[in-house]
């Protein structure tokens, strides 16, 4: 990339940064809020684990606690937050025009978008999840392998683009349909049952965790709390890194398709 594509995104970053910032209230609000669920986990596993009286497929108390304190930090740390209705009205109310006479990517655009509104709303929300994590800190036990932390951290940043693309190529309907939310929701209902947030996928049939694993999803968000927990290890954590590494590459392919068939479709429209 050329020094003046450099600098053109970055200009697009530092805007998105100033734009994204006035909201950093209600970021905080929002990540406050989402810990409430924690409280219902912490009460639902302590009775699981109490009337069994004993662990769960690798698991103990403590350690689905640590668990759940790590999907929260990753969630925050890679989520799209309105991503795709901001999208959806640039295409809806044509903003789109202005940026089609321009030497701009629109995806690159959006990604620096997302970046700057990731940066903002990790270093708001980060200050309260810290707290949970100091309040649970008993339960939590850091990787002695610092590799783990590096393949940790590449994962998340995958899981992030991934996140990032599948949205994006979900705001595209919006050339065809006026109002994407019911695609969105089915979306993200999967996500949230099948990418880890509702409960490990470890702890799933080993005929069901063989199919997950071959999902988008499964990269999302448990990928990286998996890898940073340790219980992806050799062969296993090679082909996690391998099948998440494929699935960025599809998605990025599917948002571009995706924006240029609904490109077509809006010029042939629109006029």
């Amino acid at each position: 990339m050329s020094t003046s594509r450099i600098t053109k995104y970055g200009s697009v970053f530092n805007i998105g940064l100033q734009n994204t910032f006035v909201y950093r209230w209600n970021y905080f609000l929002r990540a406050l809020f989402g810990l409430i669920p924690l409280a219902g986990t912490v009460f639902l596993w302590a009775a699981v684990f109490k009337e069994r009286g004993g662990g769960l497929h690798g698991y103990d108390y403590g350690s689905m606690i640590y668990y759940y304190l790590l999907t929260i930090l990753v969630s925050n740390l890679v989520v799209p937050t309105e991503d795709e209705w901001q999208i959806a009205a640039d295409i809806r109310e044509g903003q789109i025009n202005s940026l089609l006479t321009k030497p701009m990517s629109y995806l690159a655009y959006r990604t620096s978008i997302f970046l700057s509104g990731r940066l903002v709303y990790s270093f708001v929300t980060l200050p309260p999840i810290a707290v949970i994590f100091i309040y649970f800190r008993e339960y939590v036990v850091l990787p002695n392998d610092p590799l783990v932390y590096v393949l940790a951290a590449i994962s998340t940043v995958m899981a992030a683009f991934i996140q990032f693309f599948i949205t994006y190529s979900l705001a595209m309907f919006a050339f065809w349909i006026l109002e994407i939310s019911t695609i969105v929701f089915i979306v993200y209902s999967f996500e949230y049952f099948l990418g880890g947030q509702m409960f490990p996928i470890d702890i799933m049939p080993a005929a069901v965790q063989a199919v997950m694993k071959w999902l988008p999803f499964y990269y999302e968000l448990f990928c990286p709390v998996a890898i940073f927990l340790g219980r992806l290890k050799g062969p296993d954590l090679v082909q996690a890194l391998t099948i998440q590494t494929g699935w960025l590459l599809l998605t990025w392919m599917w948002a571009r398709f995706m924006w240029r068939r609904g490109l077509g479709h809006y010029q042939a429209v629109g006029g």
